[in-house]
């Protein structure tokens, strides 16, 4: 039984006594005690793939900040990996594969990700799970497709991401066959996930923002709608940072709860999405202001909210300088302001 299930209520859509609040990169390198993790090892790498430690650095955020629900730790990209594409993590760079999706006979080397492939990632649910013993929910999480197949192409992050959009004008059979991969694996990676024990999943579409409209719909909410109608077991909640324009869209998903990045209006946003919990949607930056400032930005987004159900969370992830007591800081604020 769970002793804290304030987010798991507010995704269903039912009433809270108060706002339940986690932040997207909290198991990370704004603590301390995730760095002192990291650098015992070789690199971000080991501590995905070490059950172990992947569940201690899970559960530091619980411990040190007072969130709502803690987030497995991991990483999007374990699944082009589980699928044949190898990647590295390059300090203070970022991902980078050595091998890139380039023409279709790439992709006759890849395979749908077998579940079991993946093993460190249920083994460390598990084992957070127990050690969790109930204080709060854990989120499982995947990337979109269309993020997933940007890396594939790009071969690290962009600021353009015009390879990989540039397949959607001049192969898109292509663009679907991956994407079409890409999903089957992530279902199969997720529905896992649910049966190691994570209570509720998020979607992550960093790169969204990136496509235009007609090609948003096309080749990456479709494919989100497929994740969305095969996971029925646990609240499912759709990130699509920088896509304000799909929202409208988004009200047909089979998902609970739709997350806001700081561009979007919480206002406008339940105007388009009436029957859906929202999610987000903080400004990381304002995490750098004083305390008042803090305060006074969290009760504007909360009054934003209304008294439709919401879970309160930066509109993206905290950023690796912010200083740890200001994001405690954000949390106690949305309790305190919220408490009704």
């Amino acid at each position: 039984m769970l002793k804290n299930d304030l987010i798991l209520r507010a995704a269903r859509g039912e009433k809270t006594e108060r706002t339940p609040v986690w932040l997207m990169r909290q198991a990370g390198r704004i603590l301390p005690e995730y760095r002192a993790v990291r650098n015992s090892l070789s690199g971000f790498k080991e501590l995905v793939e070490t059950p172990e430690l992947a569940a201690e650095v899970t559960i530091q955020p619980v411990d040190l900040l007072g969130v709502d629900a803690a987030i497995i730790f991991s990483d999007i990209l374990v699944i082009p990996e589980a699928m044949g594409l190898a990647y590295e993590m390059v300090e203070k760079k970022g991902p980078h594969f050595p091998d890139t999706v380039k023409e279709a006979s790439d992709i006759d080397g890849l395979k749908v990700a077998d579940p079991a492939d993946l093993g460190y990632v249920y083994e460390a649910i598990k084992i957070t799970k127990k050690e969790l013993d109930g204080r709060v929910p854990l989120i499982g999480f995947a990337g979109a497709p269309w993020t997933i197949f940007s890396y594939m192409i790009e071969g690290g992050g962009s600021k353009t991401f015009s390879q990989a959009r540039r397949l959607l004008y001049s192969e898109p059979a292509m663009a679907d066959r991956l994407l079409d991969m890409i999903t089957e694996s992530t279902i199969g990676y997720l529905k896992q996930q649910v049966q190691a024990g994570a209570d509720m999943l998020q979607v992550f579409d960093s790169w969204a923002g990136v496509l235009p409209a007609k090609h948003y719909s096309r080749f990456s909410l479709k494919y989100i709608s497929k994740i969305c109608d095969a996971i029925t077991e646990v609240p499912i909640t759709v990130f699509a940072k920088g896509a304000w324009w799909a929202l409208e869209e988004m009200n047909a998903l089979n998902c609970r709860t739709v997350g806001l990045d700081w561009n979007m209006d919480p206002k406008e946003a339940r105007k388009i999405l009436p029957n859906k919990t929202l999610q987000g949607n903080l400004d990381p930056c304002a995490l750098y202001g004083s305390n008042e400032l803090i305060k006074e930005e969290t009760k504007k987004m909360l009054a934003a909210y209304g008294d439709q159900p919401h879970i309160a969370n930066l509109g993206h992830g905290v950023y690796p300088d912010t200083d740890p007591e200001k994001v405690k800081y954000f949390i106690h604020s949305v309790k305190e302001l919220s408490a009704h």
